[in-house]
C-alpha cells in the first residue's frame, strides 16, 4: 500500500475530526455532517494512518480520544480558522455561493427572525441553509469549536475571542390566562403564585435574566419545562404564570395574556454574538446585517 502523507490532509478532513472529536460518535459525526458513516470511518482510518496514533478508541457506545486527538483540538482549529480567513476578502454575491450556518438560540429569536429572513433570502433566489441548536445559557466553546458560528442569546458568553451586539431590548411581562385569573398585583402576590418555568439542558434556568430582585422569595415552580413553546398548554386553562420578555407575545407566547410585572426589573436584551474568526468574512456580515434590519423591525 503506497505511504499517505501530510498533502492528503485538507479541510474537510480536518472538519471531520473534530466533529468527530466533538460528537465522541462516527455515526453522530456523520449525521451532524450530513454523511454516511462509511465516510466518516473511512476519513478517520486516513488520519490513523497519516499521523500513526488510533486517534480515538471505543468505550462503551462511544469513542474515546486518546491524548494525542485531545492535543491535535487546537491545532486543527487554528488552521481551518486560517483557511477561512484566506477567503475573508473575496469578492461576496449571495446570488452565486450558498451560505450554510449553525445557530445556537432558543425559542423566541428563532421565530421572530429566521423565518422572515429565510423568506426574503428565498425570494431573492439566495441558497441560505439554517441549522438551529438550542443555547440555553450558551457556553463560547460552541463559537470556539465552530459547532454553530452565531449565536443569539440574552446571556452572551464572555471571551477575549467573542464578539457581540445589541438586537432588541424588551421588558419582562407576566403571561397568564385571562379566563383564569388576573396578573399579580404586587410582589407578594408574584411571589405567590403558581409558576411555570423553562430550565435548560445545563440545568440552569430562564429566570438567569430576571436581575435586580430577590428571587429566593418567588415561590419554586409547578412546572419546569425544556423550551418556551411547551408553556401555552400548561397556562391555558389554569392559574399558572410564566415569566418571559414581551417579546414572547410575538412569537411562542402569542395564545396568552400578558401584563407588566408587578415591581421593577430590568430589560431584557438579546445579543447576537460570534466568534472572532468570522468578523470580517463576507458572508457573515452579509448575515449579520440582515438579521439586524429584521431585529430593527421588532423594535418599532
Amino acid at each position: 500500500m503506497s505511504k499517505i502523507d501530510f498533502m492528503e490532509l485538507d479541510g474537510k478532513v480536518l472538519r471531520i475530526f473534530l466533529t468527530i472529536l466533538e460528537e465522541s460518535s462516527v455515526s453522530k459525526a456523520a449525521d451532524r455532517l450530513g454523511v454516511t458513516q462509511s465516510a466518516i470511518s473511512h476519513t478517520l482510518g486516513k488520519l490513523r494512518q497519516i499521523l500513526g496514533d488510533p486517534l480515538f478508541v471505543r468505550s462503551g457506545q462511544g469513542l474515546t480520544p486518546t491524548e494525542r486527538a485531545l492535543s491535535l483540538k487546537e491545532p486543527v482549529q487554528q488552521v481551518l480558522d486560517n483557511m477561512r480567513a484566506l477567503t475573508e476578502e473575496r469578492p461576496f454575491n449571495p446570488l452565486s455561493e450558498r451560505m450554510d450556518i449553525q445557530i445556537a438560540t432558543n425559542d423566541m429569536p428563532r421565530e421572530l427572525i429566521f423565518p422572515d429572513l429565510l423568506r426574503e433570502a428565498r425570494a431573492e433566489d439566495i441558497r441560505l441553509q439554517l441549522e438551529f441548536i438550542p443555547s440555553g445559557v450558551p457556553d463560547p466553546d460552541l463559537l470556539r469549536s465552530d459547532r454553530c458560528q452565531l449565536m443569539l442569546t440574552p446571556l452572551p458568553p464572555d471571551g477575549p475571542d467573542i464578539f457581540q451586539k445589541r438586537l432588541v431590548t424588551s421588558p419582562l411581562m407576566v403571561f397568564y390566562d385571562a379566563a383564569h385569573r388576573d396578573p399579580p398585583q404586587d410582589w407578594q402576590a408574584y411571589c405567590d403564585s403558581d409558576h411555570v418555568e423553562v430550565r435548560f439542558a445545563d440545568g440552569r434556568n430562564a429566570r438567569a435574566v430576571m436581575r435586580g430582585v430577590d428571587q429566593s422569595q418567588i415561590r419554586a415552580p409547578i412546572v419546569t419545562l425544556p423550551h418556551f413553546n411547551a408553556i401555552p398548554p400548561f397556562v391555558k386553562g389554569s392559574t399558572l404564570i410564566s415569566t418571559d420578555t414581551a417579546l414572547m407575545k410575538l412569537g411562542p407566547l402569542a395564545s396568552l395574556d400578558c401584563a407588566p410585572l408587578p415591581f421593577a426589573s430590568d430589560p431584557v436584551t438579546i445579543y447576537m454574538v460570534w466568534h472572532q474568526r468570522s468578523t470580517n468574512d463576507p458572508a457573515h456580515r452579509w448575515l449579520r446585517r440582515r438579521i439586524e434590519t429584521i431585529a430593527t423591525m421588532l423594535q418599532t
